[in-house]
């Protein structure tokens, strides 16, 4: 997608995120970055996690937060994030995910970092709701 777009302004992202109207208005109006997006990204190349988040990353930077409230482990590889069944689900994973973590906010440190996480099997719900009270307050 040279030279519109380098390997170092390549940016994936989550599928659900928050624009303002200015960022909106951009990607509509858009007509440099998504001709080249619609003819060079196929799969595994998905507007919504590659393209929005590039064009984005470009064109206004410093509107962007730069950060996910949601927890996701890409650590095993591959080009999906890892399943949590029922193994996963412990107090110990909610520690993980909810201590000792630092992240900034709008230029300013913050110890809450997620408020959500994905992606979770179906075997996961029965250990998630056994440990609503414990981990959750309710």
């Amino acid at each position: 997608m040279a030279p519109e777009v380098n390997i170092t302004d390549w940016r994936k992202g989550p599928q659900w995120f928050e624009v303002n109207r200015k960022l909106a208005v951009d990607m509509v109006a858009d007509d440099v970055y998504y001709p080249k997006s619609k003819e060079f990204c196929r799969p595994a190349c998905y507007v919504d996690e590659h393209y929005f988040q590039t064009v984005s990353s470009i064109q206004s930077p410093n509107l962007l937060a730069n950060r996910s409230l949601t927890y996701v482990d890409w650590s095993r590889g591959g080009p999906h994030p890892a399943t949590f069944g029922r193994g996963d689900v412990a107090e110990e994973f909610f520690r993980r995910i909810s201590e000792g973590s630092t992240c900034v906010y709008n230029d300013q440190p913050s110890s809450l970092c997620f408020l959500l996480a994905r992606k979770f099997a179906p075997s996961a719900l029965e250990p998630l709701l056994n440990l609503t009270s414990k981990v959750f307050g309710f």
